[in-house]
């Protein structure tokens, strides 16, 4: 068992409300939403933190499949925020990389 919580959900330890999955990437929702839609894209390829790669396909993919999946849920052309938090003072509690995706709502600048 490991101690990163991702890696724990893409092991099948922990069960998450999927929306995609494929050889490279896992997208569920957030257990804590934000908005009416929020889901996270995380890599299945344990990642500390964005610092720890330069993995361009990789990091593309996890933004192309956000926007799939905001298509999909049909709020895309409302729009929506993608947010990729980085260590402590960025907001990252999780260290594991990964993209949050909310939507469903106006949102605001700063966020609060």
């Amino acid at each position: 068992m490991t101690d990163c919580l991702f890696c724990t959900i893409i092991n099948g330890d922990i069960s998450v409300n999927k929306i995609y999955e494929d050889e490279d990437v896992l997208a569920f929702y957030d257990i804590k939403p934000r908005a009416p839609y929020h889901f996270l894209v995380i890599p299945k390829t344990h990642i500390k933190t964005l610092n720890n790669t330069n993995d361009e396909k990789l990091l593309g993919k996890l933004i192309l499949i956000a926007s799939d999946i905001t298509q999909d849920l049909g709020f895309a052309d409302k729009g929506y925020r993608v947010v990729m938090n980085c260590n402590k003072q960025g907001g990252q509690t999780v260290y594991h990389i990964h993209l949050h995706c909310l939507g469903g709502r106006v949102l605001t600048w700063p966020p609060g």
